[in-house]
């Protein structure tokens, strides 16, 4: 694959990702959303979706990481570096659009707004402890990585789209303490969009936090690449 083909790729699954992500956060959070309180079990299976549908989309043109943490253990796994910054580059300008795409599907909610908005755009732990909030980033990042690297092993069970019940499980299981990011850019780079939009009563867009939905994904995919290395 090249790069242009790499960049490209990621950056129109990422953005489809957090297009269908972001959407059903905002549909469940907004007032005037017909969607309006729909709950975590709603947030949770749209995000799987959204997951699917990226991926989908972008596999034959990068392989559709979707997230530098998944990158970062396929690197880890295979040796093969020279191509994870432009993994990178199109994993967050695609976040970033996708984000700005939620603002635009919701452009009238968003500007009839009342309250903050950032768990639209980004994770908010609901207890804010650093050290159980980047363990629980850790492990649940591990535990995507490891089951992306070990279902590589079976191209069919891939091309299936067990993926959604990977990812579905995970929210569901590990979700509650943090909201569950396991990717560093399907958080930054919704965070950079939701500090630069003009959304009425939008609130802070907690950098305080930014730094551990960064850090402990990339930890998680390091851990789960090793693991795999000496396992497999």
């Amino acid at each position: 694959m090249s790069d242009l083909h790499v960049f490209l790729g990621e950056l129109l699954g990422t953005g489809l990702l957090i297009l269908l992500g972001g959407g059903v956060c905002a549909a469940v959070t907004l007032k005037h959303s017909k969607a309006q309180g729909a709950g975590w079990t709603a947030i949770a299976f749209g995000w799987a979706f959204a997951v699917l549908v990226g991926a989908y989309a972008s596999n034959t043109l990068s392989g559709a990481n979707l997230n530098p943490a998944v990158t970062l253990a396929i690197a880890v796994k295979t040796g093969h570096w020279s191509q994870v910054p432009v993994y990178f580059a199109g994993q967050l300008l695609g976040a970033m659009i996708g984000a700005v795409l939620v603002w635009a599907v919701y452009l009238g909610q968003f500007q009839a707004n009342e309250e903050p908005t950032l768990g639209i755009f980004s994770t908010i732990p609901e207890i804010y402890h650093p050290v159980q909030n980047m363990i629980t980033e850790v492990i649940g990042t591990f535990v995507l990585c490891i089951l992306i690297l070990t279902v590589g092993l079976n191209p069919g069970v891939g091309l299936s789209g067990t993926g959604i019940l990977i990812v579905g499980g995970i929210g569901f299981s590990l979700g509650g303490p943090t909201g569950y990011a396991i990717n560093p850019t399907r958080d930054l780079g919704p965070r950079i969009v939701h500090a630069l939009l003009p959304i009425p009563h939008k609130g802070t867009s907690d950098w305080r936090y930014a730094w551990i939905p960064v850090a402990g994904p990339l930890i998680g995919a390091a851990l789960a690449g090793l693991l795999y290395k000496a396992l497999f």
